[in-house]
């Protein structure tokens, strides 16, 4: 490594941007800010920071959130890598963006550094709109929203939306928006039995008939 000249390679910058999704009036809002900063300052944008140079990918999300929407511990993973060359004015900076979902009862936020205010933005509103996100995070919405409809048919993220316990309505509800089509209630029902178990309680029935709450099947430790 003597002979090493990182000096001959033009440097270029890695940030993280994140995408939350909740739930709220039965529609799939995204949380966004409202920038503070150059560029695009007043511009809503996804919430994402920098990668330090000492920092992984997972520590700059948990930073990022919580700087500026005062959000943590929340369900994330990673989504994609965004590189196109002009993505940004200031240099050539390539993001990774990271899926979250948190259900709305969990869902409280404010503003923090460099951004005005923190907002729910109804995303198929949004991506049928004309409306802008700062440097392409409207591409990666729309990316997002995708996987996420992808990711419903085959894994279980979609109870990262849904309370500890639930209602058999209230997680196919959650499924039919993710989806966006109606379900038949029998085959739903057969998809999920197996991912969910009956808890002891009961909704009050006050103005319908009690329904059964359900929790997720807790994945057993590997002895």
């Amino acid at each position: 490594m003597q002979d090493y000249d990182a000096s001959i390679y033009e440097k270029m910058s890695v940030a993280v941007d994140l995408i939350t999704f909740t739930i709220e009036d039965d529609r799939l809002k995204v949380l966004v800010i409202n920038r503070e900063e150059e560029p695009f300052d007043g511009m809503n944008a996804l919430p994402g920071v920098f990668v330090g140079i000492d920092e992984t990918l997972d520590a700059a999300v948990k930073r990022g959130i919580n700087e500026e929407t005062g959000l943590k511990d929340i369900y994330y993973e990673q989504l994609y890598t965004f590189g196109d060359v002009d993505r940004d004015p200031r240099m050539r900076i390539i993001s990774v963006a990271y899926m979250a979902l948190v259900p709305l009862e969990k869902l409280k936020f404010k503003a923090g550094k460099r951004t005005r205010s923190v907002m729910l933005m109804d995303v198929e509103d949004f991506i049928s709109s004309d409306e802008e996100l700062a440097f392409d995070h409207k591409k990666i919405v729309e990316y997002a929203r995708w996987r996420l409809a992808n990711k419903t048919m085959y894994t279980d993220i979609t109870f990262h939306l849904v309370e500890d316990k639930f209602t058999l309505p209230e997680l196919q509800k959650v499924y039919e928006i993710l989806l966006g089509k109606k379900l038949y209630k029998a085959n739903f029902r057969k998809k999920v039995m197996d991912m969910i178990e009956e808890t002891e309680f009961m909704t009050s029935g006050d103005a319908h008939r009690p329904s059964r709450y359900y929790t997720r099947i807790k994945e057993k430790p590997v002895k």
